[in-house]
């Protein structure tokens, strides 16, 4: 991968001041706490799932801010910075192009990738392709990267983090083992209850304006009918609009969702075209601030917001 000049010179500069820094501090006690593991996680799921599985032996950085696009996402001098000097950096490759060229040239063996724990689905696994989303699937190799949407996959990456945090802190690695044992048994949890939740229910298949949720909709036998494919951003044909609509009428969708990070517009059309009201999906990319809440009550939410949509009992 060629880097953009820009990240390049960021990170050479950063890695130039990351070193005057390390001398500085080595005289002041005030600096980074030596008994925590400085881990930066490059998106909110995994963010979540590092703080969880690491508890007080690990300090974890988001790469992406509260309620940003991750995939929009481009590095500040300080955030590379914060990946120069952290001892691990989980992310997924081929979901944010910044991060995964700031691993290329500076991650080296500090980086752990979620997207290899397990093979990612097809993009088209979930839902439908749609050839304005070509090039996009082109760059991520035309898989889905939203994993994170089942919880039992979420559970498998903690435990792969617990392994390599292990091996990064060899000392507290029982005791890194010990909360991804508890954070899979919260996770599957949730799994069993989104089971019986969408076990019966009077309609199986989910319009959304993002085909983000493959793995949701796939894991609990549901149809995801996405208006765009995996990029957010992108403007849906009118053709695809019309089939949507179609698609909508036919399975007597009551409900059009978009997601918190993207504009609502597109699906306020299909919504009135069809006589259907719209709601908010929650593909958790990014977590608002605010409220106490986390990955686990956001979810909870959703299958909530199914449940109402789909009518089930």
């Amino acid at each position: 991968m060629t880097l953009r000049p820009t990240v390049r010179a960021l990170i050479t500069a950063t890695a130039l001041l990351g070193l005057a820094g390390l001398t500085a501090c080595s005289d002041d006690d005030g600096g980074a706490d030596p008994q925590r593991v400085d881990v930066a996680a490059a998106f909110y799921p995994l963010q979540f799932v590092a703080e969880r599985v690491g508890g007080d032996a690990v300090r974890v950085t988001n790469l992406t801010k509260p309620g940003a696009e991750p995939h929009d996402l481009e590095l500040t001098p300080g955030q590379v910075g914060e990946v120069n000097q952290a001892e691990l950096l989980v992310y997924l490759k081929g979901f944010q192009p910044a991060v995964d060229e700031a691993v290329e040239q500076a991650g080296g063996d500090r980086a752990f990738d979620v997207a290899g724990v397990q093979p990612l689905l097809d993009a088209s696994a979930g839902g439908q392709e749609h050839e304005e989303e070509a090039g996009h699937e082109e760059e991520s190799g035309g898989k889905d990267p939203h994993l994170w949407l089942d919880p039992t996959r979420l559970a498998t990456v903690a435990d792969r983090l617990a392994e390599r945090l292990g091996t990064v802190d060899p000392e507290r690695a029982a005791d890194y083992t010990a909360r991804a044992r508890t954070l899979r048994a919260d996770l599957e949890k949730l799994d069993a209850e989104f089971a019986a939740g969408l076990k019966t229910c009077q309609r199986r298949e989910v319009v959304v304006s993002h085909t983000a949720f493959g793995y949701l909709t796939g894991r609990y036998q549901l149809e995801q009918v996405g208006m765009t494919g995996l990029t957010p951003e992108t403007e849906p044909s009118p053709q695809r609009l019309a089939e949507v609509a179609r698609e909508a009428r036919e399975h007597q969708a009551t409900t059009i969702f978009f997601e918190t990070l993207v504009s609502p517009k597109v699906a306020e059309t299909i919504a009135e075209q069809v006589g259907a009201r719209t709601a908010v999906l929650d593909p958790l990319e990014g977590l608002s601030a605010g409220n106490g809440a986390d990955y686990l009550s956001v979810m909870r939410t959703n299958l909530q917001t199914l449940r109402t949509a789909l009518s089930c009992s």
